[in-house]
This record gives structure tokens, C-alpha cells and sequence, in this order.
């Protein structure tokens, strides 16, 4: 008897509506892989990229058509089976991580390396879990170095990451700034930023001077930015157009160098060491996690579209679960 499970496909990028619900085999874990029986996936901007194909890394490993036929890394879910040298899972267990290299995770099941998962808190709910593992990351390590008194600017403050890293910085006594779209404005200001910014009236890099910006939406010159710093100040990108990160990683150390700054891009590191601590700030109840709708499994494409179109408020969530018992497991067909 063939188990099988419902995914959302594609095989060229493009628009939401390339996306499709299909009926594939269970996949069977591989050594040292993990079958996740998966309860929530959020989205992250690299699988909208991923979707469309642009920016131009997004097409690494699948220059043409996409290397991987599902998106979705930000899994949380109950492990189903392992491979061959798994010693930390066993089936039962409830997991989460950031599973960035195989994805899958906007389907029923998902592979993933046991070297990216890590136990699931019992004081978050899956769907809570599955907003950590890239976002908190990106945002623990993005504001690294922000202190009391420090001036702080995030452009892109309302998404995932931007969430996170506003709740960071004013817990380390900074001065906040947020930048993003009308719609998001007090959203950011519920989140305790001292100032906001639409990027669609005002010009963040006509303001400060700051000593720290992390830009989760890059797209202004290195001049633009280093007008932007006080002496001594941090700049760091996260992803944005190529030619964008490539001024920023080259023109930027230069001018950077001979300003006074530092102006690079964020080499984020990943895994269960990093998303961890977030996690952990996030059960103190240091830190909210913010999610603003969550979408059944064939809702996927309209999910993605609301993030590719920076509606989201914080993340966004799907779940294959929405509608049945998440206890249940696959059929037979």
C-alpha cells in the first residue's frame, strides 16, 4: 500500500498562482534524516525569493527551474521516523527548526537533517515554535551590540525578523527606530519602537545619525547609508537585490574603512545553538511572538502572496493541520 501526502508544488518560478496541491509519496528518511510529521511552517521573505526566483541567489542550486519542488524551512511538527544514525530524535518526539537546505515544509511531511532540529519547547505551540528558527537568528545577531543610550534603526520593523529585533533592542535599553510600509506604523509603535518611518513618504537615510541599522530590505546606495551612521556607527544587510549586496559587500567595507564605519552584510549563522536563546526569551516572556494569520495547507499560494506583498504583521503561518486532527497521520491510497 503507497502512503501518500498532500504538498504544495512547483516546478518554475514565478507568481503564487504557479504553486499546486499535490498527492506525492511519504518520503522515507535517509541516515542521519528525520520524517517530520509536520504542524506549522512560517514564512520567511527567502521563500517568497525562492517562489519568484529573484533575487538571483534565490535561484542557486536551480538555475532554470527550482531546485526544490516545496517551499518552506521554518518547520515545527512531531517526528514520524528517522534514518540510520539518528540518536537524538525518536518517533513522538515533537521538534522544530530551520530546515533552509531541504526545505518541504508546506506539505503533510518533510525531511530534514537531525543537525537542524532541536526538542520543541512544551511552553510554545507549534505554531509559535515554527516563527523562531530563521527569524530569531537573523534578529538575535542583528542587534548584537546594541547597549543603553545606542540609536537603532530596522528597516523592514514589521515582518518576522524585524519583530524580533525590535523587542531585542529595547530590551537592551537602545533607542528604536522602525522603518516600513503606512499600514505598519502603529503596529511597530504596539511593539514599543520610539519612532517610526514609511519608507514610501520619508527617506530613513536622510535621518539619524545612527550607530546601528539593520537592513532587512536593502535597497539604497553605500553613500546613503554612510550618511546615515554617526562615527564609529554599524551597518549590517540582510539579503536585498544582487547588485545592492554586492556595492554593499565591496564599495561598502571601502567607504566604510575610510569614514569611520562599518558598513557589510550579516553573515547570519543558523542552527539550533542559534535560534535556541530566542526561543528561551521567548518563554520568559522577554520577548512576543507575533502572528498575524494562519493559513491551511492549500492556502499556501495566497499566504505567500500576502508576504511577497509586505502585508504580514509579524509572521505567517501554515499548517496542514488547520481542519483535521493534527494527530492524525497519513493515508493510504
Amino acid at each position: 500500500m503507497m502512503v501518500h501526502m498532500r504538498a504544495i508544488g512547483y516546478d518554475r518560478y514565478g507568481p503564487p498562482d504557479v504553486l499546486r496541491v499535490e498527492d506525492v509519496p511519504i518520503p522515507a528518511p535517509a541516515a542521519g534524516q528525520v520524517l517530520v510529521r509536520v504542524a506549522a511552517t512560517s514564512i520567511n521573505l527567502s521563500d517568497w525569493e525562492c517562489l519568484r526566483g529573484t533575487p538571483a541567489y534565490a535561484r542557486i542550486g536551480g538555475l532554470r527551474t527550482p531546485a526544490r519542488r516545496t517551499l518552506g524551512s521554518d518547520i515545527a511538527g512531531v517526528v514520524e521516523a528517522v534514518g540510520s544514525g539518528v540518536t537524538r530524535f525518536r518517533p513522538g518526539d515533537e521538534v522544530y527548526g530551520d530546515n533552509l537546505g531541504l526545505k518541504g515544509g508546506f506539505a503533510e511531511y518533510a525531511l530534514a537533517p537531525e543537525s537542524v532540529l532541536a526538542p520543541k519547547p512544551a511552553g510554545l505551540s507549534f505554531a509559535e515554535a515554527s516563527t523562531i528558527p530563521q527569524a530569531g537568528p537573523i534578529a538575535l545577531q542583528g542587534v548584537a551590540g546594541a547597549g543603553p543610550g545606542s540609536r537603532v534603526l530596522i528597516n523592514g520593523a514589521g515582518g518576522g525578523s524585524g519583530t524580533f529585533a525590535i523587542q531585542l533592542a529595547k530590551s537592551q535599553g537602545a533607542h528604536v527606530t522602525g522603518v516600513d510600509n503606512a499600514a505598519k506604523l502603529d503596529y511597530m509603535r504596539s511593539l514599543g519602537v520610539d519612532e517610526v518611518i514609511d519608507y514610501r513618504a520619508d527617506d530613513f537615510t536622510r535621518h539619524g545619525p545612527y550607530d546601528l541599522i539593520l537592513d532587512l530590505v536593502a535597497h539604497r546606495s553605500v553613500f546613503a547609508y554612510r550618511r546615515a551612521l554617526a562615527p564609529g556607527g554599524r551597518y549590517r544587510c540582510v539579503g536585498g537585490p544582487v547588485p545592492t549586496v554586492l556595492r554593499v559587500l565591496t564599495l561598502g567595507w571601502v567607504v566604510g574603512r575610510l569614514s569611520g564605519r562599518r558598513i557589510g552584510v550579516l553573515g547570519v549563522r543558523p542552527g539550533p545553538d542559534r535560534f535556541g536563546p530566542i526561543a528561551d526569551r521567548c518563554l520568559a516572556g522577554e520577548v512576543e511572538i507575533r502572528i498575524d494569520r494562519t493559513f491551511a495547507l492549500e492556502e499556501t499560494p495566497e499566504a505567500l502572496a500576502y508576504v511577497g506583498a509586505g502585508r504580514a504583521l509579524g509572521k505567517v503561518v501554515v499548517s496542514p493541520a488547520a481542519g483535521r486532527d493534527p494527530a492524525a497521520g497519513a493515508t493510504g491510497v
